[in-house]
């Protein structure tokens, strides 16, 4: 690289980092912007009181020392008037002793519930309280008891009549608005009137939360006009999920409560805010948002200013700063790694980092600045990690993606070598392993093998476990025919499946062969494949050369044509970009090795159903280069169906958690091989997205019952954080663009068959994540052939394939339904999980429509598949020209 590039590099690189670290700024800052609101600078007239500490717990019986009340009642001296309390047991009849020296008044509240017996306990400590402390001023005995369906009216009317029997003070109980307006007789025994009006629970904007308050107020006013009403609780709540047009937020509750106080002073109106403390135990009983009413959080701080500007994100400097030192390593990872882009791909990299940045930032400080339960921290901490995972994956991608699009030119290319590089070409052992294959195919594999141009090489055919001789007996007297160099070897039982076979196949190759080729048996070769990759060997330093894998039976079905242009991506894309680093993963056919690098390594591994990539990526750590020509020398057959499809993707998936288990410490750490960190890289990230569809086929177990609890339980269960359930709808959206965009620029497909290949792939996410789950805890799976020649299975048999990820996608489907039934659609914490839900089923949903293809009528006519090096769309100023070809196919 010259000193120009460098120089330029240099600036991009510093333009790049410019512009990224002020977009960060710039949207941190944006999320602590001031919020105008009116000061307020006098007393509020009294708040609810409930003493209980971050750790305490009135449901499990911890509950406040006398200590840690009289502290609380201290920092509301100066704060408020008075206070109301919900109860007087457990210790909250102390309230008025220790409110005195305070000259805090007291409305003592008694909590009634189905419990009688505790009821009369709580009416007993209550009237109590009221006669020995002159600072009592009010009772309100049950709160919300005929709204929860605890006590009917004439219940709570007898307890009512009890109490203003025996005290000097005014008696009420507290219900909403609309509990008194549907049941006058509670204010015919009611001194004063006392209403709950909360406009969070009713979905009412922040801005137009106070004009509702009153309202409601003048509503009760005028149904009652001779009694005198009290607004008992009013508040907003500074966290949790949205409802409707209601935000939960610490600047939307310092602006409301602003708002209101001044107009309560006003207009003169009695009330009490709800509450002096965040209560995180509420959460248990009332979702998450019960525990954030508080004008002070659960540690005694204030969570917002009643004067000057609300400042909702007090912190943001040091969020920016941590997300920008977060993004900063990788970002200057990627500027010195990555030297061949255009300007673009060397802005849009950074961004993405940053933003990924950013993101994980946020979720951290929300997660921190919530109150969790173990139980909970451990969810929040899990959600967590898997959404750094997520991250990871889209960087991967998101490399690849900026690398296919903006690079100016491949510095590995390899196109097919000229004839005779070489003094003399050496002798190429063929291995063609097959098991219970029909006979007519495998002759036409070898029949093709026959006609290689090729001076000097052998055919081994290694029929393994096939117990029908109807199969294998017409293959060996073909190979009989086909003359010395054919051999053929029946193996009635092959431990260690195709690797198995492939290692009895090395110990029988002739002495003199120095390169052993592999092809799987439904292939037909191009007679000019060995002499186009076999010079390439000249190089000591090749370990193995590897062509592309290319179908010919596309065009037979539109099921077919999918699985093509699905497997095109990776050969176009993928593996050109692997080869670039000399980190391309080498398949079980079209693949030559050098004989002394495999037996050095001790041949095919027989623990791993995938030895293919096993074997080359032993051959990267021993130091070994690869070789990739990008262009078909041959071409097989597809699956059938979808079932074989899926069994050929669970094996590929299966066996890439075995590899990675295997190899952890050369993928993770290099010890013991010579692996380069892009080799490392690629190997990882190319399991990334797999570790995804693991990921999503959990969150999908997880989801399901979680949208059953939102629908039954609204009050308890809430939404996940709407930044995760967003940054998981913006990360599907980014990988179906790339995936469209990489075909666009890399593989000659249309439009529909670039839309197919994306279905194809999707269909295969519960396969290939039940697999990689299935590979972490197990270690052994059986080898599974992918068949060929099968035929189309019927409908039902063909439906019947898919019915787990049907099952899934039918629940994603009603889990979404019972969500959007019990909150519409006008609130955004419903929206967005109803989208992801959807989202969610599109794999599952994908499936099923593959699977429809699959049992499709096949067409008349096949057409010829495109050879693989067209599909190399070369950025300007590439050096190697490549032959471009307009694609065939339906």
């Amino acid at each position: 690289m010259g000193k120009t590039h460098l120089s330029r590099l240099s600036r991009t690189g510093l333009a790049a980092l410019f512009i990224v670290a002020l977009a960060n700024f710039a949207a941190w800052a944006w999320l602590g912007r001031p919020v105008s609101a009116p000061d307020f600078r006098g007393l509020i007239h009294g708040v609810s009181f409930s003493p209980y500490q971050r750790d305490n717990d009135p449901t499990a019986g911890k509950n406040p020392t006398p200590a840690e009340i009289d502290r609380d009642l201290q920092l509301l001296r100066g704060v408020t008037k008075a206070v109301r309390t919900y109860s007087a047991l457990d210790g909250l009849d102390l309230v008025p002793y220790l409110a005195r020296p305070y000259g805090l008044r007291v409305t003592m509240g008694a909590w009634l519930d189905k419990n009688h017996e505790r009821n009369e306990e709580e009416i007993r400590h209550v009237i109590a309280a009221a006669r020995n402390n002159h600072n009592v001023d009010r009772i309100i005995v049950g709160n919300e008891a005929v709204l929860r369906g605890d006590l009917t009216v004439d219940e709570l009317v007898s307890y009512l009549k009890r109490v203003r029997a025996e005290v000097n003070v005014p008696v009420s109980t507290a219900e909403p608005w609309h509990i008194w307006l549907a049941h006058p007789e509670l204010a015919k025994n009611s001194d004063f009137i006392a209403i709950h009006v909360l406009p969070y629970w009713e979905g009412i904007p922040v801005d137009a939360a106070t004009a509702f308050v009153l309202d409601h107020y003048r509503q009760v006013q005028a149904a009652f006009p001779d009694k005198r009403v009290v607004i008992s609780e009013v508040g907003w709540p500074s966290d949790g999920r949205t409802r409707g047009d209601a935000k939960a937020t610490p600047e939307n509750e310092g602006q409301f409560l602003r708002d209101f106080l001044n107009t309560a002073d006003k207009l003169g109106i009695d009330y009490y805010v709800m509450e002096a403390f965040d209560q995180p135990w509420k959460a248990s009983l009332e979702g998450a948002v019960g525990a954030y009413w508080g004008l002070f959080d659960a540690s005694r701080q204030p969570k917002f200013n009643f004067e000057g500007a609300i400042v909702p994100l007090a912190a943001w400097p040091w969020l920016a700063a941590a997300a920008a030192a977060l993004a900063f390593i990788p970002t200057i990872w990627f500027l010195l790694n990555i030297r061949t882009l255009r300007p673009t791909g060397y802005g849009f990299m950074p961004a993405v980092m940053q933003a990924s940045a950013f993101v994980l930032i946020w979720v951290a400080h929300v997660g921190l600045s919530r109150y969790m339960g173990w139980t909970a921290a451990l969810g929040w901490t899990f959600g967590f990690v898997a959404l750094a995972m997520v991250f990871l994956i889209l960087l991967a991608e998101a490399i690849e993606f900026v690398e296919a699009v903006w690079r100016q030119r491949l510095v590995r290319r390899f196109p097919a070598a000229s004839p005779h590089p070489m003094d003399r070409l050496p002798k190429v052992s063929i291995h063609v392993p097959c098991c219970n294959e029909p006979p007519d195919m495998v002759i036409e594999t070898l029949a093709a093998l026959r006609r290689l141009d090729y001076p000097d090489f052998e055919v081994l055919v290694i029929d393994n476990n096939t117990t029908d001789p109807a199969l294998w007996q017409p293959v060996q007297t073909a190979c009989a025919e086909l003359g010395p160099n054919f051999r053929f070897f029946h193996i009635d039982r092959c431990e260690g499946f195709k690797a198995g076979a492939l290692n009895i196949a090395l110990r029988e190759t002739d002495p003199q062969a120095t390169i052993v080729a592999v092809v799987d048996s439904d292939y037909a070769v191009d007679p000019s494949w060995l002499r186009s990759l076999v010079p390439y060997f000249a190089s000591e330093q090749v370990g193995f050369v590897q062509a592309p894998q290319d179908y010919r039976d596309v065009g037979a079905s539109p099921f077919k044509d999918a699985c093509y242009w699905e497997y095109a991506g990776f050969f176009h894309i993928g593996m050109v970009e692997r080869n670039e680093r000399n980190a391309i993963i080498e398949h079980g056919t079209m693949t030559l090795i050098r004989r002394a690098a495999l037996e050095r390594l001790g041949g095919w591994a027989e623990w791993c159903i995938c030895e293919d990539a096993e074997l080359g990526l032993r051959l990267l750590e021993a130091g070994c280069e690869s070789v990739y020509v990008s262009h078909s020398f041959g071409r097989g057959l597809m699956p059938d169906n979808f079932a074989a499809y899926k069994r050929q993707r669970f094996r590929w998936a299966y066996g890439a958690v075995q590899i990675a288990k295997r190899h952890w410490r050369a993928l993770f750490s290099g010890r013991g091989s010579r692996l380069t960190s892009g080799q490392r890289f690629h190997f990882l990230a190319g399991w990334l997205p797999w570790i995804a569809d693991a990921l999503n086929l959990a969150f999908t177990l997880v989801a399901v019952p979680w949208s059953l609890g939102l629908a039954l339980y609204p009050r308890l269960v809430d939404f996940p954080p709407s930044v995760v359930v967003g940054t998981a709808l913006a990360l599907f959206a980014f990988k179906l663009v790339k995936t469209l965009w990489l075909y666009a620029v890399r593989v000659p497909a249309s439009t529909g068959q670039s839309l197919r290949a994306a279905l194809a792939g999707l269909s295969l996410s519960y396969a290939v994540g039940r697999a990689v789950l299935s590979g972490l805890i197990t270690s052994k799976k059986p080898f599974m052939r992918t068949p060929k020649c099968e035929g189309r299975p019927a409908w039902m048999n063909a439906l019947a394939t898919a019915w787990q990820e049907g099952l899934l996608a039918l629940g994603l489907w009603v889990a979404a339904g019972a969500v959007a039934a019990v909150y519409g659609v006008s609130d955004m914490d419903s929206r967005l999980w109803v989208g992801f839900l959807l989202v969610q089923s599109v794999p599952f949903a994908s499936a099923l429509a593959i699977v429809a293809l699959s049992a499709a009528p096949e067409r008349a006519r096949t057409v010829a598949p495109v050879p693989a090096d067209t599909a190399i769309s070369q950025p300007a100023g590439l050096a190697v020209p490549v032959r471009q070809t307009a694609p065939t196919g339906p």
